[in-house]
Parts: C-alpha cells; structure tokens; sequence
C-alpha cells in the first residue's frame, strides 16, 4: 500500500508540470505560425520598400548595413540588460515594440515624405535591436522548457512550420504587392503588408505572454557586461577560431557590397513586377530548405571543411553569373543555384564553429563574438557598397567599359573580394577533431530568417544530450 501510495502522490507531483509543459509547447508551435510573416518579411521586402520610398544608391548600402551592426551591439548587450526584468515579461516587451516598429513602417509607406528613407533605416535599426534583445533569452527559455530528448524532432517540427507559414507569407505579399503596384498604388501593398506583419507579431507577443517560464527571473551577476568582454578576449587567441571568424565575417562583408543592389538591379533595371522580384528569391530560398539535408549528410560523410571550400568557391561567381542574361527564366536558375551555395555555406560554418571550440568552453560567447565581428563588417561592406554604385556610372564613362548596367561594377568587386576572401582561408583552413556529436550530443538549429542573396540565418539553439538506442 505503501508504494502504490508514494507512486499515486509522484503521478499528482507530475501532472501539473505535464500540463503547463504540453499547453507552453503547443503555444510556442502556434507562435512560430504568427511570426511567421516577420520571418519572411524583414530580409526579403525592406530592400523593395526602401526603392519605393526613392532611396539613393548609397542609402541602399545604410538600409543593409546599418540595421545589422545595431542588432549585433543589442545582442552584446543583451545579457545585462534583461538581469533586471523577469525573462518572459522582458521578450514579451521587446516583441510588442518590434511590432509598433513594424506597424510605423505601414504608416511610413502611406505618409512617406522628404525624409522617409531615414525614418525607416531608424526603424529598421529598431526591428533588429528588438529581434536581436530577445534572441538569447528566447534561446534560454526554450532549452528550459522543451524537454532534451524532444529538442530534435520539437525544432524540426517548429521549423518546417516557420518555413511553410514564411513562403506562403512571403508569395501572398508579393501578389498583393504586385496588384496595388498595377494601380500604381505600391504604398497600398506595403502598407497591408506591413499591419499584417505587426498583427501577427502583436499575437505572438500574447503567445509568449501565455506561454510558462520555469525560471522567469534571470540572476543578476555584478561585473556580468566585464566578464563577457574577457571571454570574447579569451576566445579571441584561438588562432583557428581567430582565422574562421575573419573568413566567415570577411565572405558577408563582401557579399554585403552586392547584397543590396540585386533588388535594385531587378526592380529598376529589369523592371520586374513585384510577383516576379518574389519569384526569383523564392527559387533560391526553396533551393536553400531542400539541399540543407544533403548538405548536412555530405558533410557528415566528409567534413565541414570540405564543405566550406567548395562553397566559398561556388560563392564569388554569384554576382558574376548575373552579367551573362536578363531572362526572367536564367535569374530563376541562378537563384537556385544560389540557394545550393548558400545551404551548404551556413551549414557548414554552424557546424564547424561548434568543432574548433575547445571542450567544455561557452559555445554562446564564440557564437555571439563571431556574430558581432560579422555584423560590423557587413556594415562597412555595405556602406563600401553605396559608395561603388554611387560612382559606378562615372567609372564607366571614364574606363570606356562597355556594360549593360552600371550595378555590375559593384557585382564585380563584390565577386573579386569574395574570391580574395576565399583563397585567404582555403590554406589556412584545418579540419577540427571532429567530438562524438552522432552517437551522444545533438547540435540543434532553428532557422532564423532566410534571404535569397545572403542565404538562409541559422541560429543555434543547445547542445542536446540524444539518448542511446535502446
């Protein structure tokens, strides 16, 4: 009687935490779907907003560049800033004002005016301060809750739901787009679908707000902001970590001189509608999600390294292959073929960041030293950017060079930087001793955004125990 006693008084202590853990985990699935149109707005339509609202080519190089270094200085000071807030009312905060932000910009897009390009790189740099505020948190909170032996098939299911939801999104926007723009009324399209971006951001918020936290106040640790500067210092001497870093900030640098002006090129140039310009990146977002599983099976068989050569060697010819046709059907091709580059890419520089970290060392301080050092140098990249497409013509003129677009002087340079980034590293490079990762740990990734120049952003969730076959 004893021990069915004590075993019917354990089954009463485990069903409360069963319930609140099934109700939390079905509404963080739901909120993946309501922040689904964030995720497939933010890196694929604020280039195209930004060309409607009339912004100089050198504008174009800020509205990348600019957004980014604030999210990764939001993100550094992340960790301090939410030890004096309670975990969930902090994200819940954060995510409520990033879809004021967004709703702003669906203002903005009605109203315009003479300084609107500015008021939305300010907004913009808002968005990701948000986005980037709430990322660590939400990592934290995720890994408290969902339980280690369901983490793998959990982020698997969240994210297919994220990429179905972001697609669907993303091709309705773009139809929409294109049928206000037939009544030449662009400012109509971007205006819905920005409220319906802030509308499903507003229900995610109310998600998280709904959702339990088991550990809902984050300990406040003096000197905390110091610390973290002495481990980035720390993991700054690895050599090996040091090298990858450069290579991997130095390629998005470089791809963040053209990254920009692809929309430009498209919209103004080729004078795509709006439903072609999604088409193209939608080519190469697909080709992303479909090749990331042979990507990762390949370099399982062969190494990451192997990977990240290949890749950074398919990568420079991709602004350069746009030179050769303006057939709407070869631009569908190359962006798919982007999209091959870019899976594996992302794929593998993830993966290899989580090899060369010595043992038992905060995965969480390389990963977000490698993302400032990133962010910074996409921000000069893109402001080098403005700078070559602004004197682009005059170049041309004055060299006597005979092409079709003066955006392709920047295609070019972004082409021979990203090939100098690539023949730097590919001798430096050295395959890590690779850790027992298939038989005992699990790294698990969710995806983050996707962009159909830049490739798709991973961000990495926890380094799960996987439970032994039985």
């Amino acid at each position: 009687m004893a021990v069915t006693s004590s075993a019917a008084t354990s089954q009463v202590k485990r069903d409360p935490r069963n319930s609140w853990l099934r109700l939390t985990l079905k509404r963080s699935q739901q909120e993946a779907l309501a922040s689904s149109a964030m995720t497939a707005t933010s890196d694929n339509f604020f280039n195209a907003f930004a060309i409607s609202l009339g912004a100089s080519l050198s504008q174009m190089g800020w509205v990348t560049g600019l957004p980014q270094l604030f999210g990764a200085i939001s993100q550094l000071l992340s960790v301090w800033l939410a030890s004096h807030f309670p975990r969930r009312h902090f994200i819940v905060f954060c995510a409520a004002l990033q879809a004021v932000g967004v709703l702003a910009m669906g203002l903005l897009a009605a109203l315009a005016g003479e300084h609107a390009v500015w008021l939305f790189i300010l907004l913009a740099m808002l968005y990701q301060g948000f986005l980037n505020l709430i990322q660590p948190h939400w990592r934290a909170w995720m890994g408290a809750i969902v339980p280690a032996r369901r983490r793998g098939t959990f982020f698997a299911a969240r994210t297919r739901l994220t990429q179905i939801a972001s697609l669907t999104v993303f091709l309705l926007g773009g139809t929409v787009l294109n049928l206000t723009d037939s009544f030449s009324m662009a400012w109509l399209g971007f205006s819905l679908l920005f409220a319906a971006v802030a509308l499903g951001r507003f229900v995610s918020a109310w998600l998280l707000w709904k959702m339990h936290d088991p550990e809902p106040t984050i300990p406040h640790t003096p000197g905390l902001f110091i610390q973290t500067l002495h481990q980035f210092s720390e993991a700054w001497k690895d050599k090996v970590f040091r090298q990858y870093s450069l290579f991997v900030a130095g390629m998005q640098s470089m791809v963040a001189i053209s990254a920009p002006f692809f929309a430009v090129y498209m919209l103004e140039t080729l004078h795509f509608n709006y439903l072609q310009f999604v088409m193209s990146s939608v080519a190469s977002i697909l080709t992303q999600f479909i090749t990331l599983r042979f990507w990762g099976r390949f370099s399982d068989l062969y190494g990451n390294r192997l990977v990240m050569i290949i890749t950074s060697c398919m990568i420079p010819t991709l602004p350069l292959v746009w030179l050769f046709s303006d057939n709407f059907y070869y631009i569908l091709l190359i962006q798919a073929y982007s999209g091959i580059s870019w899976s594996g890419f992302t794929l593998s520089t993830a993966n290899y960041l989580y090899d060369i970290r010595p043992f038992r060392s905060d995965f969480a301080c390389y990963a977000a030293l490698q993302a400032a050092l990133s962010a910074g140098l996409v921000f000069v990249g893109a402001l080098c950017g403005g700078v070559v497409a602004s004197h682009a013509a005059d170049f041309l003129t004055w060299s006597g060079w005979q092409l079709a677009s003066p955006i392709f002087v920047v295609f070019l340079v972004s082409t021979v930087l990203r090939a100098l980034v690539a023949l730097w590293f590919i001798p430096r490079s050295v395959e890590p001793k690779v850790r027992p990762r298939p038989q005992l740990l699990q790294l698990v990734f969710r995806i983050r955004g996707f962009n159909a120049i830049s490739g798709v952003a991973l961000d990495w969730l926890t380094v799960a125990k996987r439970r032994r076959d039985e």
